[in-house]
């Protein structure tokens, strides 16, 4: 019985889309199938070398395998790029051992008007001025895996809209002008990077939508962070509090999430940047709150609330809130004495939905959750949710009968 190939009558265009989804080994081996499907390979939208695919390699088949690499990328009948990922194993492709020309890849890559970069390397040695005048740039991911980055200063990426920098020690001069020349950036992440040889890292961008700062670590203390983003929508900060200054109060912002450690005054000034937000995730501690110098959150209708503190001091700053999902990491029973202070208007008008996760449940649990019942007058759902195991199911049923 003949079955038949339906998949080798797709369009040679259809099939080299599917390729690119392949690890480069398997999406060669297709070649063997037909001889239509010979030289497919060659032209597939998204190359790849992994630390497996370098790990495998053998001083018996290294040469056929750079030269290889030559003729996928620098063909000139090739058609263009869409992304070229080039991430270091436990072995580099840019160690100097084997003599791999990393740069004249990566230069192949942008003749071919590459959209999307993604390097994991050890060592970026003089691979990145090749692409810092690159116009056809998309989307760039550079993990310098804990080594020191510098931008030249030539740098100017005139299509860029998202830039990820992760695991790297930046210079703020040159990260500035990067910035600064990336006029259409829209997404900007610095993930567990450090910053040195300059007091301010400067993020002045007007198109810029998303900013993420996830375990920031400036160098220096007294290290100043500017922010002048009007168009932002979300906004994450999670680490060490530096004296954040938001040049505009971020009007447009949708969602924000928020890890802060370090003084009162400079997570005050965060805070403040961040009030017109619509929902806001906050993880501080009782130490750094700034209890005398909240905004009101006028706009805020959703608040994911973890810490050590009286919560309620903040429902006073979200008169519209409609949802509060609280998460203690402890048993927050010596920290909650909110039960005779003013209701705060957010719980008599708005507040719909409360979910309330906590370690333990308690008598103060039980005295907060009354307290909510109470006071929530348009109240449609309680959650409670204990992550103790041991809570006995007497204890739950008390709850549920309050």
């Amino acid at each position: 019985m003949c079955v038949e190939d339906r998949i080798s009558n797709f369009s040679d265009h259809i099939l080299c889309h599917i390729l690119s989804f392949l690890p480069i080994k398997e999406a060669v081996r297709t070649s063997i199938i037909s001889t239509k499907w010979r030289n497919l390979f060659a032209s597939i939208s998204i190359i790849e070398f992994d630390g497996d695919l370098l790990r495998r390699l053998t001083d018996r088949n290294i040469d056929s395998f750079k030269n290889f690499v030559d003729r996928l990328l620098k063909c000139p009948d090739q058609v263009s790029l869409d992304c070229f990922r080039l991430r270091d194993g436990i072995f580099s492709w840019n160690d100097g051992d084997h003599d791999f020309d990393v740069s004249g890849w990566i230069c192949a890559a942008l003749c071919r008007g590459v959209k999307e970069i993604d390097l994991r390397l050890y060592n970026f040695g003089n691979v990145l001025p090749v692409f810092f005048t690159c116009h056809s740039l998309v989307n760039l991911t550079l993990d310098a895996v804990g080594s020191k980055i510098e931008f030249p200063s030539d740098v100017c990426l005139g299509n860029l809209k998202t830039f990820y920098l992760i695991e790297s020690v930046v210079v703020c001069d040159s990260i500035n002008r990067l910035i600064s020349n990336c006029h259409v950036l829209e997404d900007l992440v610095f993930l567990d990077c450090s910053f040195g040889n300059a007091s301010e890292l400067n993020i002045q961008s007007p198109l810029l939508k998303e900013l993420t700062l996830s375990y920031f670590n400036p160098i220096d203390v007294d290290h100043v962070v500017v922010i002048n983003t009007p168009n932002l929508v979300y906004f994450q900060y999670e680490g060490e509090i530096v004296t954040v200054h938001p040049l505009s109060n971020m009007k447009s912002l949708e969602k924000a999430y928020c890890v802060l450690f370090g003084s009162e005054t400079s997570a005050s000034y965060l805070i403040q940047g961040i009030c017109n937000v619509r929902s806001l995730t906050l993880k501080i501690s009782k130490e750094i709150f700034p209890t005398s110098r909240l905004p009101i959150f006028y706009n805020l209708i959703e608040l994911e609330f973890h810490g050590d503190i009286c919560f309620v001091e903040f429902l006073h700053c979200v008169p519209n809130l409609k949802k509060l999902i609280l998460k203690y990491q402890k048993d927050a029973g010596a920290r909650w004495k909110a039960l005779c202070i003013k209701i705060p208007s957010c719980l008599s008008f708005h507040l719909k939905e409360i979910e309330i996760e906590i370690s333990c449940i308690d008598t103060y649990m039980i005295e907060m959750v009354s307290y909510l019942l109470d006071n929530a007058m348009v109240l449609e759902r309680l959650i409670i949710i204990s992550t103790d195991r041991l809570t006995t199911t007497a204890e739950k049923r008390k709850v549920r009968n309050q």
